[in-house]
This record gives structure tokens, sequence and C-alpha cells, in this order.
């Protein structure tokens, strides 16, 4: 994520079918009620993820970083671009026009990142290891393996004693942070249930036993950001990234051991997101602005939904954390979408632009891919 300090700053061969903007909105609400009352979830979806055709560039093969920019999105912002694509092929029941459409990915973001998946960032890398992991999965296409055995041999670089341990944010040394660590628990935890080598499984413990020691804030649930090489801890930056990202971390471990102290800690970052007033606001994910921030809802919408999912919760807590989604995700297609090209805002409740970044609209299209899940789920209506 190289800039994620600056906070305030598809196509159409492959996916010919154009975008909805009539047949997938809900129904008029009846006479005397002001609401609308049924969402149709998975055509949104359908529609959120074609919107993707916008912002593909199809001479590079890569994402852009607007719907208006001939630049590409960055390293970082592709990773998730192509983890909607996966989201996409899951739920299309694997159509050969998504597929087509990753192994297009592969070749135009190597070439854009020096034809070569190493980067300078890694956090980057471990978004692209995330997602090329879900990709193999999903697929059985070994590239996507062999991405991301090649991207985790490199991350594991980032490890060193200073600071009691933790990944470097960079290959400058400068900074330990919940960015390049957390996504980096996910991965090894992940990789240890696919492969069952116990090395990766001990990654994943030492990795979130060193943010939880050094970035968490246990009696509230904050994660903080960063620690500088020279010890200063940053306690005051609260982002929904990290909040999702120690959520997943703390779920795929519990899933591994059962030990009922990750759940514990991942309901208590769920909740202080929820909760603290500083994250939300009138229950909505708050507005983190364009650039790398656009994006970062979408990172907590991911692993708040696997924990919605997968996680151990009571039926009272399930419940609440399914109505904050649903609640979210409505507020955004009712007052933050223009739907004659579906454009997402960055403010789930204010209606966008013309130009929208890549970023804004993948958490848009994050929320919506939840919200199909839940649906084919039969958790939602």
């Amino acid at each position: 994520m190289k800039k994620y300090l600056l906070l305030g700053v598809i196509s159409a061969t492959l996916f010919a079918s154009c975008l909805k903007s009539k047949d997938d909105e809900p129904p008029p609400p009846p006479p005397g009620n002001g609401s609308q009352t049924s969402f149709d979830w998975p055509a949104i979806a359908d529609s959120s993820s074609q919107s993707l055709n916008q912002f593909w560039s199809a001479s590079g093969n890569f994402f852009r970083a607007s719907n208006t920019s001939t630049d590409w999105a960055q390293y970082w912002p592709n990773a998730h671009g192509l983890d909607v694509l996966v989201d996409a092929y899951i739920r299309t029941n694997k159509s050969g026009t998504v597929k087509a459409q990753m192994d297009a990915f592969l070749t135009g973001v190597r070439a854009k990142n020096g034809n070569t998946w190493i980067n300078h960032f890694y956090d980057d890398m471990e978004w692209m290891a995330l997602a090329c992991l879900r990709a193999y999965d999903t697929t059985k296409d070994e590239a996507y393996k062999n991405i991301t055995n090649l991207l985790w041999n490199d991350i594991k670089n980032g490890w060193s004693t200073e600071l009691f341990g933790g990944i470097w944010w960079n290959k400058d040394n400068g900074s330990k942070n919940a960015p390049s660590n957390l996504p980096a628990a996910i991965l090894a935890a992940r990789l240890y249930q696919r492969f069952n080598d116990p090395n990766d499984l001990q990654w994943a413990t030492d990795i979130y036993n060193w943010v939880k020691s050094n970035l968490y804030e246990s009696t509230t649930g904050l994660v903080y950001d960063h620690i500088e090489k020279n010890g200063n801890k940053n306690t005051t930056w609260k982002f929904t990234y990290n909040q999702g990202t120690f959520i997943g971390a703390a779920l795929e471990l519990f899933k591994i051991t059962g030990n009922p102290s990750y759940m514990a800690d991942a309901i208590k970052a769920a909740d202080y997101t929820l909760n603290s007033g500083f994250l939300t606001s009138n229950g909505i994910l708050k507005d983190e602005n364009g650039g790398d921030g656009g994006l970062f809802k979408g990172v907590f919408v991911r692993y708040f939904t696997r924990l919605i999912i997968e996680g151990s919760l009571d039926s009272g807590k399930k419940a609440s954390y399914l109505n904050f989604m649903v609640n979210n995700a409505k507020t955004l297609w009712t007052k933050g979408t223009n739907k004659n090209q579906v454009l997402f805002n960055s403010g789930w409740d204010k209606m966008p632009g013309t130009t929208v970044d890549f970023t804004v609209q993948l958490s848009g299209v994050m929320l919506m891919e939840a919200m199909a899940e839940f649906k084919r789920r039969s958790m939602v209506e």
C-alpha cells in the first residue's frame, strides 16, 4: 500500500453484457411507504462487478486509477481487483469469461510491475498473494499457486528481530505496521490450511502475537497503525483497514486451533469498529476518502463478512453484525450510487461525482458481493 497516508487524495471484449441500471433496482415502494422494500442482491452484485469495465485497460490488461484515468491503479489496488474477480468467478459458477479476465490480469499487472511479481512493499505483495491463493483455490490453476509461493518466500524476508519482531512495511526498513503484518498472518494461516506446512502455522502465530503485543489495545479492540524504527508508536490513527485485517487474522487462527481467545479478539475488534464512534457515522462505515483510503472499507467488509459466516458467534451477535451490513449496503445502493453507470462514492450516504477512484469502487463492489453471498446462504432477504 504505497500511499496509505494519502487519504485525501473487463474490458468490453471480456464482459460483453451492458451495465445494468434498471432491472436490478428494488421495486418502487407501495403507496404510503417511504422506504424500499426489497433488494435483489445477486443482481446488484452482478451490476457492481460489471461496473469494473469502466476501470479496465483493454490494451494493458490492468485496472486503471479511476474511471477517467489512463494510469494504472498501482500494485495493491490491482491485487484487490483480482480478489473481486474471484468473487465474481465464484458467484457466476466459474464463468469462463471471468477466468479469461483473471488470466489476462496476470500478464498485464506483471508487466506494469517491471515484469516481476516482487515489489518494494511487503503489504502490497501480501495482498497479491492472498488474491492469487483464492484464485488457486477456486480454479486449481497452478499459475496462481506459483505466484503465491514466490511472493510468500520474499515476504518472509521482511521479518526481523528489531522492535521485537514483525515484518517491515517496505524494504527501506523504516517502520513496522498493521498493514504489513496482519495480511501476512492471514496468508500464512491460509497456506497452512491448504498445504499443511507447520512452518506456516508458526509464522501465522508469531506474526499475530507480535501485532497483539505491539499494535493492539486490548481494553478497547483498537488496532494501532504502526511503530517507527526508533520505537515511537502511532496510537491515534484509526482505520477500518487495520480492524478488518486483525479480524481476519484472528478468525483464521481460531478456525485452525479452536482457541476461543482468537474469537474474542476478533469480536472485540469488530465491536470497536461498529460502536466506538470513530469508524462509523450514523451506523455507516465512515468516509475514508479516495486514493488508498478508498479501499479501506472494502478490506474491512471482506474480513468482517468472513467473521459473520465462519466465526463462532452467538445468534444475537450474528444478527447484529448482519443488520449492520444490510444497513450499509442499502444506504450505499440508495444514497451513494450513480445507477446510470453503477459508480459508488467514498461516503456511502452521498452521491458520487463523475470521476471515481478504483479503490473507492472496489469497496462498493466488495460490499455488494458480500450481500450476494449472504443471500446465497439464505442469511438475508
